[in-house]
Order: structure tokens, then C-alpha cells, then sequence
């Protein structure tokens, strides 16, 4: 067919009454993989989104293979996105026509036995910025066919089923591979005919269901295409029986379908159980006031799996918005059988986009705890993950094997980043789609559910990371009232704001005020923590929950807002209404007003002390009070605080990049690196208070946030895959800082000293300016804890002002010390720590032999350092052994840290080396070795 007789059909499609115009189509209309083809692209249909659109216009263009795994494996693709190289760009015919030409085995590289089953193609501006889609938001398809004489049929216009009013034309373009006898019937009546290879008619819709069929004959050979139209029945309005917005099961074989859609005309059911055929029993009621649309469903199978959509308007194919399984064809392809097994088959060819699955009939799911209590809010030590990079697999039944591990570790509750339906698989699940249905790439609801009752056979409870402050456009909230040419919500979207009303906005906006919004939220919390038993929620962006526009002043943005407390305390309600006592967390960072009011009303608030942390980790000054809740002037521990969240830095990588030094003290050594993380942890866990840390931090996870998978770091690589590093648990060093956070846990949870008020945070300006030295202490009528720490890089001396004379132990070593002067200065190495209690407490789980508290005392140990005689009254020798060849220093100083001798500044051999020390005044000494820029120091006593 030439090009001007193309241009011309497609003129004859747009411009007739109801258009049904194509979005892509091949000149010639049935092309093979060795034809020359013009392909046509119109952006006045699909989404739109370059309708009107003046500047060059470039395809993205692939292939589907029989090869391809699913629609989203293109093979073949010409060139990378957003190149603008000229074999890609479109050349313009008309206002919105564009044209590309090429021959489709050369252009894409298709080497000889390769099946082509159909070109895939989107469409863009130069950098990518603006897309072409299909309407619901799916790649665009075309077909090639097989290089036979085979007789084909295809319909052009209209190209799905159509609900049409009475008396409107449609327009019907049907073609045939080659010349034959054409004939189009209408409910079985014939209504048109040509000998030739194409036909045209304009249908007037009549009342009621009509089947149109298209066949082609010639000689034996027959190829027949379908379509169904349907002008809805004027139902009476009708309220529906007592039920949800959503999916209703009535009985094991009776759904009730109700979709909450104002100022629509009509919604069909199409779905598995009317093999995806329009039929007028199926079109929805309307409610009393128009606003929601509903449908009982009966017959259905026991157990069976149907899949359904709405048609909403004869035009848009949606899921429901309260879907709890959907088949997205684009992504599940790419899911592993052994995460999902048994997935539920996609209709291909009978429907395209998502669609929502029922089960009517479904068994219920056999609980075991049913008496789970959970831990107080001021108890909490929340582990956060990401299922994708914490397991190999992914899935929930691996996830339930870490539960001892975990246990181990000591944690009490699982923080899980968003596991909703969220768009393609790859992901944080920050950009959800459907918010009630649980997503299928970690596993299964059944997986999920037992997930969860055997943590809360351990005591550990479950929280999810919940994402309510916005969707994004492949949700069925976005799809129903959609302003395709901005690609935004539209102005009349019940959910959504057209423009978001803050900073740091993704997807699209929520409007909390509206009733609408408001019901869908509540809906989708009750699901998660009655099906589910989820513990509780952390919301996302809770700062974006309102409609005061501070567009993208940030400042402005964390003011007190009087509207979105309100709008919290609600849902906060809800979930209490539901389940008295879950965690409603926020991870807010508004004003510190706003925050209390939200903590005295009983919801919990993220605390990042990330930056203070870090910088104390890494050797430089830090101000941490501001982690105690007391500090905030709130009233209870509400407050949860965190080193490492997903959203910050890693401190060991930190430390490994940008640690201090000072001689041959220096925090970018991996070991003393660890050795910080320690540190900094002992000052974190001891705080009373609820307490989260990030995967792998408890062994020391060194990757940064921004790690690009080819290793280098950049800001773009945030949110792709990490390195799963359970091998981490096998290193020693590692080893010793999972035990170290392992007993800071216990002791934060099994003693009620840990719990007190009365509290003396000295970690803000201890050494007055720098903050070098901090210390903790903590009153209780069981008993008292001084938590003493050096976060300089040089040896420090401080006051530790303990609360009372008599003994103390430390709680690592089992070291007890006789205190007869509170104030008497103490000693630490830099990054030396120690947390003293007034009562011996038992042993650490991983045994005091494994807990040492700095660089120096492990360097001690590998060296066999010995200083004896000591106490001394004439002369000491030194003692050490070298298991290679180092440089070594050893210097004797005075308890004000000024040296006084350097005994050896060399480079020794590997083996046994012997120093005397003699001819010193009685008095305290210090003996500081340092090999390869470790140190290791003992006192020396001379009577």
C-alpha cells in the first residue's frame, strides 16, 4: 500500500465519528521480518504525551523475539535511550503523524533463524524526558508475521471492544494479507462485502451486545477477526447491598465488585469468567449519587483464580484499586517459579495491561500465634531491610531463615521497605501502584503470612514501610482521571493533587482532605493489619500529608501545620481502632513542636542521628544528645533513633573514606574503622529509647548508598541492586562488631536500668569544645551505668565522674574497678570505650574473651606484647612478636601523654624482639608500641 494511500486511510479513521484511531501501524499492514515498511506513529492517540508536540521526535525501538521472556525483554534495540542518533528520529507528515522507514531485518541486526514476533516501540523527545506510550502506560506492539502465503486478517479500526452510545458510527478498517472474498457480519447478519484485500464500513450502533466478525476467504483458506460492541442498558440507579469499596467475597462462588468512579457514564466487567467477551449482564449499577459503581458476580468455582478489569467509559482498562493480587504482563514474566510458584496465567491476547485475580473460596490462612505481644514503643530495636538486598533470592521462605540469625542478634521487630504492588520489579517500592496488594517478586501472600507468625513465635514483630503520600501513574488511581497531554492527574482526580503541594515530591500526590483519599487509606491499613498482622506502619513522607502549598520552600515545608496533625492523629486512630496497640511511625523531621504533639498523641517518630554518628565515628566533633527523647522535651520514648537508615550513608564506608588520624592512628584502617562503628554503637544502644538499625550495619557493611555495580560512586547508583555480603558474618573483625551490638541489645532490653529518666547525656561537651571525650550516665533504683568514651584520634584523659565510690565492672571485660575517687581521671586510647554498671552483670553472649574495646588491646594480643616486671622497682623488659617484617615505634610517655623516650623508631625483622626499660623515677608511665600504624599501650608502674 503506498504512503499517500496510508495518509489518506488514516484520515478517513480520525476524522469519522468516534475515531478509534490507530496508534501504530506498518505500511505494509502485514509485515515479515525481510520486508522494507513504513511505520506510522500517531501521537494524538495513546497516552498523548507528544500530541502537539513541535520539536524532533525520536523511536525507541526493539524487537520481541521468540526469545523474549516477556514484553519487557526487547531484543534488538537500536540504539541506547535518549541518543539522538538520525536513525531513530521520526519524520514528521503531519501535526501529530510521524513516519520511519527501513527494511526490519537490516535495521535491527536480526541474524538469519531469529523468530520476529512483533515490533516493540516507544516514543520520545531527545533526552527522554517526554514518552509516547500506550494509553494505559504499556509499551507499544505491533505485529510481524510469519514469510508464508498464509491468509491473515487484521482490524484496524476499531482496534478492542467498544461501548458505544445508540446511533454513534463506527468506523470499521479491516485488511487482508492478500486479495480474497471480504465479509463483515453483525451479530451474524451480513453487512458488508468486497473482493479485495481491504474493507471500510461504518457501522450505527444499535441496541444491545453486537458481535462483529470480519472473515476473509479464498479458495479453502479462511481467517476470521473479532470485535464486540455494546450500548449500555439505562440501569435505575441502585444502592448495592452492605459492602467495601473493592472486592467483596459474598460466598465461595459470589463476588461483589464496587468501584468508586464520579462523573462516569458506564463500567463494564470484562474477565476469565466471560472469556473477556463485553456482555450487557455485566455492566455495574450505579449508586444513588453516581459516585460508585457495583456488580454481583455468581457462579464462580471454589478455589479458582479469575482475572477481571473494568472498562471504564468504553475507553480505559484499569485493575481495582483495592486489588490484593494482580498479573502485570510486562514484569511477572522476569519472577523466579521457585519465589512464585503457581502464579496465576495472564490472558494474552484477550486483554492487555494489569488486571486484578479473585479466589472465591479461598482457605483461610491456619494461624498459629494468636496471642503475639508486642514489644513497648520505648523497647523497640528495629532491624530495616530491603528484601532485595539482604537475600539472593528475594523471597519471603529465604527471609524466613534469617529469623535465627536476628533472634540471635537480639532485634524485636523487622522493618520491611514498601513489599506493596509496586511498579516493575527492580525496585525500593517507593513507587507503588497498588497499595493493597501484596508485591509477587518476594513471594507469595501464604509466604508472607507464615513470614510473619513464625516472628511472632520469636517475639519479633513486623512492620512495613508504607507509602501514602503519593502513587504513581500506573495506578488505577492516576489511570481513572488522568490528563494524558500534561501527564499528570486531572483536575477532577478524587485522590490526587494535580500539582504536589511540597518539596521532594515523586509520583504524584495524595490529597489527604478529601473523603476519598481518606477511605482508600483506611481501607488499605485495616487490610494490611487484619489479613496480614502486621504490626504496624512506617509512613513514608508523612511531612507531605497536606494541602498547605509550600511548593518548593523546605523551610516552610517543616513549619508547624496544624491541618496535617489533624489529618495524622485521624489515621493514627484508625490504626489504633483496628489494632490498639501497633506502631504508627513517621519519619516526618518537621519542626520539633509539631513532633511532640505528634508523640504525646502515642505515635513514634524517626530520629536521624546519622550525621552526629558518623562524624564521632570518623574521629571529628559530634553533638549526640539530641537521640534522647527527653533532650526533644518530649513526654515518652517515642523517639527512634538510627546510625544507618536506607536513606543514609554507610558508617564503616564512611569511615573507610574520610576517617581522621592523627601519627599512625588513622580510622581509614579497616580494622579500626570497625573499631569506631563499636564505639559509636556503645554510645547509641545505651541511650534509653527505641533504637533501628540497617541491614548488615551489626557486621560493618562498607559499600556506600551510591555504589554503581561497575564500583565506581555516583549519586545516580542510589537505588540499584547491593551486594549481599552474608559472608561479612564469617570475617573476625566483623564477627566481634555483631557480638559487640549483640550485647549492647541485650543490655538495652534485659536490664530496667536501660529504661530510666534519669539521665546525664555528657556527650555534647565534654573537653569543652571538641566533644572528644563523652560519657553517659544512667540512675536507677536496680542500678547505675557510666558509659565513658574517647572519640579522638590521639589517647584522651577524662573525668568519669561516677556516681558513687565503690565497685564497678566493666561490662565487655568483666574487669571490675575500685572506685575511691569518682573524679579521678581515666585513660582511653583513642576509640577505647567502656561501659561500667554498679552491679556485675552475667557474662556478654559472645563471652568476655571475645570483647575487647580497642585497636590496641587486639594489636596487644597478635603481638604477645608483655611489659614485666611491672608493677617495676628497677627495670622492665619489653616483649613482642613480630609476625612479619613492620616499622616499628615504641615510646614511653607521661601520664599527661608527653613523650619522654623513644626506645626503637625501626624497621625490625619478623620474629621476637626484647627491650629494656630501667632508670625512671617511681611514678605511672605509659609504654605505647605502634606497628605499621597500630598501637597498643600499657601502664608501667615504678615503685
Amino acid at each position: 500500500m503506498s504512503l499517500r494511500c496510508t495518509f489518506f486511510v488514516l484520515l478517513w479513521i480520525v476524522c469519522g465519528v468516534q475515531g478509534q484511531a490507530q496508534l501504530v501501524w506498518t505500511d505494509p499492514f502485514f509485515p515479515t521480518v525481510d520486508d522494507d515498511i513504513t511505520l506510522y506513529f500517531n501521537a494524538a492517540e495513546g497516552n498523548e504525551a507528544l500530541k502537539g508536540f513541535t520539536g524532533d521526535v525520536y523511536a525507541h525501538a526493539g524487537l520481541i523475539t521468540s526469545t523474549s521472556s516477556s514484553p519487557a525483554d526487547w531484543k534488538f534495540v537500536v540504539t541506547p535511550w535518549a541518543v539522538t542518533d538520525a536513525k531513530v528520529l521520526m519524520t514528521r507528515v503531519d501535526t501529530d503523524l510521524y513516519t520511519l522507514q527501513y527494511n526490519i531485518r537490516d535495521y535491527y541486526g536480526v541474524p538469519m533463524g531469529e523468530e520476529v514476533l512483533q515490533l516493540a516501540f516507544v516514543f520520545r523527545n531527545a533526552n527522554g524526558s517526554v514518552v509516547g506510550r500506550s494509553a494505559d502506560g504499556s509499551d507499544i506492539f505491533t505485529p510481524v508475521y510469519p514469510s508464508t502465503n498464509e491468509l491473515q486478517t487484521r482490524l484496524l479500526a476499531p482496534t478492542s471492544d467498544q461501548i458505544v452510545s445508540i446511533g454513534q458510527f463506527i468506523n470499521v478498517f479491516a485488511v487482508a494479507s492478500r486479495s480474497a472474498s471480504l465479509e463483515l457480519y453483525d451479530n451474524g447478519n451480513l453487512v458488508a462485502s468486497a473482493d479485495s484485500n481491504q474493507l471500510r464500513h461504518t457501522l450505527i450502533a444499535g441496541p444491545g451486545v453486537h458481535n462483529i466478525e470480519f472473515v476473509a476467504t479464498d479458495g479453502g483458506e479462511e481467517s476470521r477477526s473479532t470485535f464486540t460492541y455494546i450500548v449500555p442498558i439505562d440501569l435505575p440507579n441502585q444502592d448495592p447491598p452492605p459492602s467495601e469499596l473493592g472486592i467483596n467475597y459474598l460466598a465461595d462462588t459470589t463476588v461483589l465488585l464496587r468501584l468508586y468512579a464520579p462523573n462516569k457514564s458506564n463500567v463494564f466487567v470484562v474477565g476469565d469468567f466471560n472469556d473477556w467477551i463485553l456482555q450487557d449482564r455485566f455492566q455495574m449499577i450505579q449508586s444513588e449519587d453516581r459516585n460508585t459503581f457495583w456488580l454481583r458476580i455468581d457462579g464462580l468455582t471454589p478455589g479458582e483464580r479469575y482475572c477481571f478489569q473494568y472498562l471504564v467509559d468504553g475507553e480505559l482498562r484499569i485493575a481495582d484499586p483495592y486489588s490484593t493480587l494482580v498479573l502485570d504482563p510486562s514484569n511477572d514474566p522476569f519472577i523466579s517459579p521457585m519465589v512464585y510458584p503457581d502464579m496465576p496465567p495472564y490472558p494474552i491476547g484477550k486483554t492487555t495491561g494489569i488486571c486484578s485475580v479473585i479466589e472465591p473460596g479461598k482457605a483461610e490462612f491456619d494461624w498459629q500465634v494468636d496471642n503475639f505481644e508486642r514489644p513497648e514503643n520505648g523497647d523497640l530495636v528495629v532491624y530495616e531491610l530491603l528484601i532485595r538486598d539482604f537475600l539472593e533470592s528475594r523471597s519471603y521462605n529465604d527471609l524466613l531463615d534469617t529469623l535465627d540469625y536476628l533472634e540471635r542478634l537480639g532485634v524485636n521487630a523487622i522493618e520491611l521497605m514498601p513489599i506493596n504492588e509496586f511498579e516493575g520489579n527492580d525496585s525500593w517500592g517507593y513507587n507503588p501502584s497498588y497499595h493493597m496488594a501484596l508485591d509477587k517478586y518476594y513471594g507469595t501472600e501464604e509466604d508472607f503470612k507464615t513470614f510473619i507468625d513464625e516472628a511472632h513465635r520469636r517475639g519479633i514483630a513486623v512492620i512495613v514501610d508504607v507509602v501514602y503520600n503519593h502513587a504513581f501513574s500506573q495506578s488505577p488511581l492516576a489511570q481513572l482521571y488522568w490528563d494524558s497531554e500534561n501527564f499528570r492527574p486531572a483536575a477532577d482526580n478524587p485522590w490526587l493533587n494535580v500539582e504536589a503541594r511540597h518539596p521532594f515530591n515523586v509520583g504524584y500526590d495524595f490529597d489527604h482532605s478529601t473523603q476519598a483519599t481518606r477511605d482508600f487509606v483506611d481501607r488499605v491499613m485495616k487490610h494490611w493489619l487484619t489479613d496480614y498482622r502486621v504490626d504496624g506502619f512506617r509512613f513514608d513522607l508523612s511531612k507531605g500529608f497536606t494541602q498547605v502549598n509550600s511548593g518548593n520552600n523546605v523551610g516552610q515545608w517543616g513549619n508547624y501545620d496544624g491541618s496535617r496533625v489533624a489529618i495524622l492523629k485521624r489515621y493514627a486512630d484508625v490504626v489504633w481502632d483496628t489494632s490498639p496497640d501497633a506502631y504508627v511511625i513517621l519519619e516526618h523531621f518537621a519542626t520539633n513542636s509539631e513532633e511532640k504533639e505528634l508523640a504525646d498523641y502515642g505515635m513514634m517518630l524517626w530520629g536521624n542521628m546519622t550525621h552526629e554518628y558518623q562524624e564521632g565515628a570518623m574521629g571529628y566533633d559530634s553533638r549526640l544528645s539530641f537521640g534522647y527523647y527527653a533532650t526533644r522535651g518530649w513526654n515518652d520514648p517515642h523517639l527512634i533513633t538510627y546510625m544507618e537508615s536506607h536513606d543514609e550513608e554507610r558508617m564503616v564506608y564512611k569511615n573507610l573514606e574520610f576517617g581522621n588520624s592523627a601519627g599512625d592512628y588513622n580510622v581509614r584502617n579497616m580494622q579500626t574503622a570497625l573499631l569506631r562503628t563499636e564505639l559509636a554503637s556503645a554510645f547509641f544502644y545505651t541511650v534509653p529509647g527505641a533504637k533501628m538499625l540497617w541491614e548488615f550495619g551489626e557486621v560493618g557493611y562498607d559499600f556506600s548508598i551510591n555504589w554503581c555495580t561497575d564500583g565506581t560512586i555516583n549519586n545516580d547508583c542510589r537505588l540499584v541492586p547491593k551486594p549481599v555480603r552474608w559472608d561479612y558474618y564469617d570475617d573476625p573483625d566483623r564477627r566481634r562488631l555483631y557480638d559487640v551490638t549483640r550485647g549492647l541489645i541485650q543490655l538495652k532490653l534485659n536490664y530496667e536500668a536501660f529504661r530510666s529518666t534519669d539521665v546525664d547525656l555528657a556527650i555534647n561537651d565534654a573537653n569543652q569544645s571538641t566533644g572528644e571525650t563523652k560519657s553517659i550516665h544512667i540512675n536507677h533504683s536496680t542500678m547505675d551505668v557510666a558509659v565513658l568514651g574517647n572519640f579522638a584520634v590521639t589517647i584522651q584523659s577524662m573525668d568519669p565522674e561516677f556516681q558513687s565510690t565503690g565497685t564497678w565492672y566493666d561490662y565487655f571485660s568483666g574487669d571490675s574497678l575500685e572506685v575511691t575517687d569518682v573524679n579521678a581521671p581515666i585513660t582511653l586510647e583513642a576509640g577505647e570505650y567502656r561501659i561500667y554498671t554498679s552491679n556485675r552483670l552475667p557474662e556478654p553472649p559472645g563471652g568476655y574473651l571475645d570483647f575487647v574495646t580497642s585497636t590496641q588491646e587486639i594489636l596487644a594480643q597478635q603481638l604477645q606484647w608483655q611489659v614485666a616486671p611491672n608493677p617495676s622497682t628497677g627495670t622492665t623488659l619489653v616483649n613482642y612478636q613480630l609476625k612479619e617484617s613492620a616499622q616499628v615505634r615504641v615510646q614511653l610517655f607521661n601520664m599527661l601523654g608527653q613523650p619522654l623516650r623513644t626506645l626503637v623508631q625501626a624497621r625490625q625483622a619478623a620474629g621476637p624482639q626484647q627491650l629494656e626499660v630501667n632508670n625512671l623515677a617511681a611514678g605511672t608511665y605509659l609504654l605505647q608500641i605502634d606497628v605499621d600504624g597500630q598501637s597498643a599501650t600499657e601502664r608501667l608502674i615504678v615503685l
